[in-house]
């Protein structure tokens, strides 16, 4: 009799574990997950994106261990090369200016089809402008036409914002001399006269500027009020940014600036849904560690992430937001 009992129970066990009933749930082991390897592209070495893209990639590996998740920050040739490799499928996810992203998105300007791109989330504002050397001849918008003017490096996308702002003021964007440099070279044109004027922009205080307003007698060439309206209410990823007054040295009253194309974060239109929700929430939730990596991180908050700049956002994130509360209504 004791041996059937014996052998009675021997097979109950052996038949609860194989249904995973045999032990308490504490004692099982989690199986680890499964690896998954994802990319972001950015944009050169020294410059936000690259900072900005290496927090975010670092945050989701950090943040997103229950999803196995390793990621990697490449460094790239900026907005509309990671708009290419996202449509061809070699990246993830990338950081892209929302004024170029606008016209991929159309087939517009020198894009010759729609490229399927979406928002994850919008950062930081990018807040532009024109300075000039005092005496160079540039005062106002108009006097850009004939002169020499640095339009941030080649292939970049510049032409993408400063086209519209230039002919809303009256000048043709091709009556422009334009050169092409870096924001640090810029300010190197404008020292030695090489350069009437240049484009600069970027978080405030935006270093090029702080280094040009140091060396140099500089004068902030003023945008049209009317002019900045028209091109909000043309171009979405257009919007008003005021430069405080002391933010520059000599600086003694406010400027009326432009976020000419804020930062945002982008995937392919096919991208999966759940994995952009997973991507939202992780990020969003864990924003106080992408600010301790740089202080553009300040941007993921309620009011900016949801912002429209002129394309659509991943339905995705669209979920994340409505979750939290976040997302705009209808009205």
């Amino acid at each position: 009799m004791s041996r059937q009992i014996s052998l009675l129970v021997v097979t109950t066990t052996l038949v609860l574990a194989a249904f995973g009933c045999g032990a308490p749930s504490g004692d099982v082991e989690r199986a680890a997950p499964e690896r998954r390897f994802l990319s972001i592209g950015t944009a050169p070495p020294g410059g936000a994106f690259f900072v900005v893209g290496g927090a975010l990639g670092e945050v989701m590996s950090q943040f997103g261990g229950e999803y196995g998740w390793q990621v990697t920050a490449e460094a790239t040739k900026g907005t509309q090369e990671n708009i290419r490799r996202l449509t061809a499928g070699e990246l993830d996810f990338a950081l892209a200016n929302s004024a170029i992203s606008y016209f991929a998105v159309r087939g517009e300007g020198a894009w010759k089809e729609p490229h399927a791109m979406r928002t994850v989330m919008t950062l930081a504002p990018n807040v532009a402008l024109f300075i000039a050397p005092r005496g160079s001849g540039v005062e106002t918008m108009s006097d850009l036409a004939g002169r020499r003017v640095v339009i941030g490096p080649a292939g970049a996308g510049f032409e993408f914002f400063v086209r519209p702002i230039v002919e809303a003021h009256g000048v043709v964007y091709d009556d422009i001399d334009v050169l092409h440099d870096t924001q640090a070279g810029a300010v190197g044109l404008l020292a030695d006269g090489s350069a009437a004027a240049a484009f600069l922009g970027g978080a405030i205080p935006t270093a090029s500027v702080t280094q040009a307003a140091s060396s140099q007698d500089i004068h902030f060439v003023p945008f049209e009020a009317e002019m900045v309206d028209e091109l909000i209410e043309r171009y979405a990823f257009f919007d008003r940014a005021t430069i405080q007054a002391g933010t520059y040295r000599n600086q003694d009253a406010d400027f009326a600036g432009m976020n000419v194309g804020s930062m945002h974060f982008i995937t392919s239109a096919s991208q999966d849904e759940e994995l952009v929700y997973r991507v939202t929430r992780t990020i969003y939730e864990n924003r106080e560690a992408v600010v301790e990596k740089h202080p553009a991180g300040r941007a993921i908050n309620p009011k900016v992430v949801v912002r429209d700049t002129g394309t659509e956002f991943h339905p995705g994130a669209v979920r994340y937001y409505r979750e939290i509360g976040i997302w705009p209504t209808d009205e």
